[in-house]
């Protein structure tokens, strides 16, 4: 076994956190505070060639698999940006796989150059407030008409909507209770977000707040038939191609979150000190910490066999989902021990640790609940009954 990055990869995680560097927490403090998208961070990400890292050569990206992407996100993550920073550029970052292997060469050319420039934002719409993480539920439709689709409907949580010119809608063309199965008849499209014909409504939230969610209300939006991404009432299955790969990404970035709080904590119990010693003499500060860098680790080493597997070309659905599950439960473990380590001052905003704390836990309900992941792994891996 070989657990060494290879020269590329480490050229790209020195060369990324180096870049991000430029933002600091304070940076990332003020734009969550004024709920404020960071232009400044996306463009500059943009200009050092990083969103294309894994669109085709041919689109003037640099064509380079999962395993990059995840070094990528985790440094962005690392940098004290937490998912402010990684939501940011997530989307153009892989979420254009289902466009980049099903799409047609027009659609394409037309899109994927943009994405690489950072002149196009895009964000996803799939889920709906009454179907949840059951997509076959969805009720969002797509009317064929002449050389164009009608389509009305009602996404939820969809990130980014505010700064986004197109949107990968994910709509029924067939309705549930007439399709073969209830995964057929689910038509993709990447197209224009009309504001004329599309109601975008911030939502409120706990945290991660200079990358807005959003309700849509879409009513009688044309869409050409030229947006569409491949055929009709195969959506589903091409939205599967990109389910492993979110989850290798969402673990780096809850890697990235955990290892910044971790290395706060560490530093604050050094420095900080009660009844005339560093409170990290205490094996009651030290030793909850030092847990939390073996979880960690492990986690670690997880997500870095299943981006081995996704980019070799093997089946890593175990493995992507063990990734998610245990990093996003070290990440946010890490990010809890953080808040703890500095006591009163971790629910301070200027020590940044409760910004860490509110997005590591993000990160144990999207894109996918930690109890889905055990709803996978009980039934795919072990064979148990399916309770879903």
């Amino acid at each position: 076994m070989d657990f060494a990055l290879t020269e590329d990869q480490e050229t790209i995680r020195r060369s990324v956190a180096d870049l991000v560097r430029r933002f600091d927490d304070h940076y990332w403090r003020e734009k969550d505070r004024g709920h404020e998208f960071p232009a400044e961070f996306y463009e500059a990400i943009a200009r050092g060639g990083w969103l294309g890292l894994t669109i085709p050569e041919e689109y003037g990206g640099h064509g380079l698999g999962i395993t990059e992407a995840t070094l990528l996100l985790e440094e962005v993550a690392r940098s004290g940006g937490g998912m402010n920073a990684a939501s940011a550029i997530h989307l153009s970052i892989f979420g254009m796989h289902p466009v980049v292997v099903h799409g047609s060469d027009e659609l394409k050319r037309r899109t994927l150059p943009r994405i690489v420039s950072g002149d196009l934002h895009v964000c996803f719409g799939v889920t709906e407030p009454g179907a949840g993480l059951d997509t076959t539920r969805i009720t969002t439709f797509a009317r064929r008409d002449g050389d164009s689709y009608v389509v009305n409907g009602r996404k939820v949580w969809i990130s980014k909507a505010l700064e986004s010119e197109k949107i990968l809608l994910l709509t029924r063309t067939t309705r549930r209770e007439e399709a073969a199965r209830r995964t057929d008849g689910l038509t993709l499209f990447l197209t224009d977000l009309d504001r004329a014909h599309v109601d975008i409504r911030p939502i409120r939230k706990m945290g991660r707040n200079a990358v807005s969610s959003n309700e849509l209300f879409i009513d009688d939006l044309r869409v050409p038939v030229e947006d569409r991404v491949g055929e009709e009432g195969r959506g589903f299955t091409y939205l599967l191609d990109g389910l492993n790969p979110e989850r290798m990404l969402i673990a780096a970035e809850a890697l990235g979150i955990g290892r910044v709080a971790l290395e706060k904590a560490a530093r604050y119990g050094t420095e900080r000190e009660v009844f005339d010693r560093p409170i990290g003499m205490n094996q009651g500060i030290q030793f909850p910490l030092a847990d939390a860098l073996a979880r960690l680790d492990a986690a670690e080493l997880v997500l870095r066999k299943a981006t081995w597997l996704y980019d070799g070309g093997r089946p890593c659905g175990r493995e992507a989902n063990t990734a998610k599950y245990l990093c996003a439960d070290a990440g946010f473990s890490a990010a809890d021990r953080a808040l703890q380590t500095h006591g009163g001052m971790g629910y301070a905003e200027e020590y940044d640790v409760a910004r860490y704390f509110r997005e590591a836990r993000l990160m144990k309900i999207a894109p996918v609940s930690q109890e889905m992941v055990l709803n996978y792994l009980g039934s795919h891996v072990l064979g148990m009954p399916r309770s879903y």
